[in-house]
């Protein structure tokens, strides 16, 4: 019945029929309750690597399994296609960026399409197209309407070789998140969304995403960073001016000996202009890596500008740093200094010759502050009428004193930084703004939407083409009609992402950026799959995207929801020689070479099957050759089920055989609702192919056995293995093809025993198995017990003196000397 398996012209001839039959499409149906599965969109290399593989053939096991239980699925694909890389390979290839992207776009599609992926193809976006990019430009001028858009200088973090700024969080390490060279800071006017309004929702609705990993909320959480203290204000000699800064700890405030301020603040440029030396170690500074992490360990370095500040309560003098462990980018830029009170702050000032002042002492006991900074809660000691205060009293005193003189107030601070969204790039969405001399910057009005991006100009990774496109640079302003100028800067690609999920909901919707009915059907999205190092990145912010679009109207909480992403799950790296795959290591594995070879089933087989998805996968040749065997080997299962076997029918053997088979679909459908533990799915089936292997189908029972336990194979497969069960299904005569077939559910009846195997404990510790009957009592299960040898050996000599029965699990015999 089976002849040979032949995999690629078995993979060619379901891939053809599944496209012919739309089966893959999302319906507008609402008498199915809907699903919606998302693997985060590729970037569109040209290439597929085995990263790529991993992830997609997770999502589709997820899409598949729930088709398969009767829900309506929406499992759409796109291509993340503006940015960097892509502008980097055109200028490689001196090809335009367009060209190079859509040709990849092409090559891609048809990789996907080769791997046997169930996507809505009829829902593909790319987010270089105008239809795409139209929206967000439309959002944003919502955002300027809305105050929450905003243009401003600011320093920012700049990779020379990209030629461009970069958020905070693609600065990794001190260095550029693409291609890995030292940041520097320099001023530069950007466009910044106003995240920073939305922290302590961002905070807050992390409570509600029950079902993301607690790794990624950590993340959040600590990237958000709320804190609770006093904002305070110091005076500056001489000046009218001020110098504000943010404090968790306002007890010890009586202890500042000294002010330091970021290489980048306005007092330290202002000291540096007239300081040659004070210049050259801010251009220092400037280089130094702006992540906390180095900042904390790094040599802390600093100089004086000459300045004086005014303590607020005191009036005493203090003198103002430059300290390159402060950064322009956090706060104010700007710390008060408890040296007394803070290890980093007594470090600087030893190292300086700055005072030290105690104004904390511990509840009890004594403490040398000659030898280390007190950094614990205490009682305030020199500190004037809050002497005798504990810190948490002292806390409230003092910025109650604060407010009520004009030098500060309570306030909460949140580490989270508004969101940079321009880039000094080509290949990127034109930021929809007219620069007019006399009306300043102006949104493009809705009929002049999209502005879309010249596609035929070749960049050459200086300055963007865009500065001397006369076509694209000079508009009429929309407000005084007078001759102006376009904004160069193209979006951060961060903005494309993240909305992309809820654009698949109505993608062709040409009247407004998502549909509210559609988003009611589909939104929020069920499961998101992809990487960890997105926690931080594409996230947060379309989590606050999401939240963005809620409150531009365009749905409502109930249509919507107030998160994009209910479940969340992070699959592993794909290494090889215990490292990450890449070129630069050579030890990267073609996918194209695997699927000529063995076929594309059993390169899903091998990655869903090699490690759980969460962990990290190794890649090893002989895994890949394994699972091609037990794809054969199922495959020779087809070629009994029609023959008879010798013998009579043996009705224990027939029964054994339909519980292997019931557990089996108890096993497989557990591991997809709990976790998506697909390598426990495949061991439980390899388990069950093995059983049939064994198994003798004599008698018109043994027959029915065997052809039930080849079919249930050939279902609980399709979402792995969708082409080989489809064949499968096809030569079992079943009536439905295999990956839209009812999945199996147990049979109760079938999983019933009449014995059991119980663990035996003596003193607590496991000491052996035996079988009983399974309505057997407890002085049964003793009895075989002692009847077995290599417990009894544990019981010889000794007197019994009490027996538990845990019923179908455990018994555990308590013993003492005879």
């Amino acid at each position: 019945m089976s002849g040979r398996y032949e995999a690629q012209n078995i993979e060619a001839k379901w891939q053809q029929r599944w496209a012919e039959s739309d089966m893959d499409s999302a319906l507008n149906d609402d008498s199915r309750e809907p699903y919606y599965c998302l693997v985060m969109f590729p970037y569109p290399s040209g290439n597929l690597h085995m990263g790529h593989v991993r992830n997609y053939c997770l999502g589709d096991a997820v899409a598949r399994y729930k088709r398969m239980k009767g829900y309506n699925v929406l499992h759409p694909i796109g291509w993340d296609a503006f940015g960097l890389p892509a502008e980097n390979a055109a200028i490689k290839h001196n090809r335009p960026p367009a060209e190079w992207t859509y040709a990849n776009i092409d090559q891609m599609r048809v990789q996907l399409k080769r791997l046997g992926l169930s996507y809505d193809w009829s829902r593909e976006i790319a987010t270089c197209h105008p239809d795409y990019y139209r929206w967000e430009q439309w959002m944003f001028t919502r955002l300027m309407q809305k105050g929450l858009a905003y243009q401003q200088d600011a320093e920012v973090n700049w990779c020379d070789p990209c030629h461009t700024v970069l958020a905070n969080e693609q600065v990794v390490d001190g260095v550029c998140w693409r291609c890995d060279t030292p940041v520097i800071r320099k001023n530069l006017k950007q466009w910044f969304i106003r995240i920073t309004d939305y922290a302590e929702e961002l905070l807050a609705d992390l409570d509600s995403l029950s079902g993301w990993p607690e790794k990624v909320v950590g993340m959040q959480r600590n990237w958000i960073g709320k804190s609770t203290g006093a904002e305070v204000s110091f005076g500056i000699e001489g000046s009218g001016d001020t110098l504000d800064i943010f404090t968790t700890r306002p007890d010890t405030l009586m202890g500042v000996t000294y002010m330091a301020v970021a290489a980048g603040h306005p007092l330290a440029k202002q000291a540096a202009e007239s300081n040659p030396e004070l210049a050259l170690f801010l251009d220092e500074c400037s280089k130094i890596s702006t992540k906390e992490a180095d900042v904390e360990t790094m040599e802390k370095k600093g100089m004086a500008t000459g300045f004086h500040a005014i303590h607020p309560i005191s009036g005493e003098s203090v003198p103002v740093w430059v300290a390159n462990f402060v950064l322009m980018g956090y706060g104010t830029g700007a710390v008060m200094s408890v040296p007394a009170h803070d290890v980093r702050d007594y470090d600087f000032a030893r190292k300086y010759g700055l005072s030290i002042r105690q104004v904390i002492a511990p509840v009890d006991g004594d403490w040398d502050i000659e030898t280390a900074a007190f950094t614990e809660a205490g009682v305030l000691i020199n500190s004037g009428q809050f002497d005798g205060m504990a810190s948490a009293d002292a806390k409230t005193a003092i910025i109650e004193w604060l407010a009520e003189n004009g030098k500060g107030a309570e306030r909460v601070q949140y580490r989270l930084r508004d969101w940079l969204v321009s880039r000094q790039r080509y290949w990127g969405a034109p930021i929809p703004v007219i620069h007019c001399a006399d009306c300043g910057a102006v949104p493009v009005p809705d009929d002049q939407l999209p502005v879309v991006l010249p596609t035929d100009l070749q960049p050459t990774g200086g300055a963007s083409p865009l500065t001397e496109c006369e076509s694209f640079k000079h508009a009429d302003c929309p407000q005084c009609g007078k001759a102006a100028v376009r904004e160069l800067d193209t979006f951060d690609t961060f903005m494309e992402s993240s909305w992309y999920m809820n654009r698949y909901t109505s993608p062709r919707n040409g009247e407004a950026m998502v549909d509210a009915a559609a988003m009611q059907r589909w939104a929020p999205v069920d499961q998101y799959i992809g990487g960890v190092e997105h926690a931080v990145l594409h996230l947060l912010y379309a989590r606050f995207y999401h939240k963005l679009m809620r409150d531009a109207g365009l749905f409502t909480s109930g249509q919507g929801g107030d998160e994009p992403f209910k479940n969340l799950l992070t699959q592993g790296m794909v290494l090889k020689d215990g490292t990450k795959m890449s070129k630069s290591k050579g030890n990267t594995v073609d996918p194209k070479a695997i699927i000529e070879r063995f076929g594309a089933d059993t390169a899903r087989l091998f990655t869903l099957f090699a490690a759980p998805p969460e962990k990290e996968l190794e890649w090893h040749d002989a895994g890949v050759e394994g699972g091609h065997r037990f794809l054969k080997r199922v495959w020779r299962l087809l070629e009994r089920v029609d023959a008879a076997a010798d013998g009579d029918e043996d009705a224990a053997a027939v029964k054994l055989m339909r519980r292997t088979i019931h557990t089996t679909i108890e096993r497989v459908t557990h591991a997809f609702e709990h976790g998506f533990a697909f390598n426990v799915a495949i061991a439980a089936q390899m388990e069950l192919a093995n059983a049939l292997q064994d198994f003798k189908p004599a008698g018109p029972g043994g027959k029915a056995a065997y052809r039930e336990g080849v079919e249930v194979l050939a279902i609980m497969l399709a979402p792995f293995v969708p082409h080989f069960a489809c064949e499968m299904g096809e030569m079992l005569g079943m009536k439905q093809v295999a990956v839209l077939a009812d999945w199996p559910v147990a049979d109760q009846a079938a999983l019933e025993q009449d014995e059991i195997t119980l663990v035996v404990q003596v003193q607590g510790k496991k000491r052996g198995e035996i079988t009983i009957a399974k309505d057997a009592g407890q002085d049964e299960a003793l009895a075989a017990a002692q009847a077995d040898f290599a417990i009894h050996k544990w019981l010889d000599g000794m007197q019994i003196v009490k027996v538990i029965l845990v019923p179908g699990r455990l018994l555990n015999i308590v013993v003492k000397p005879a």
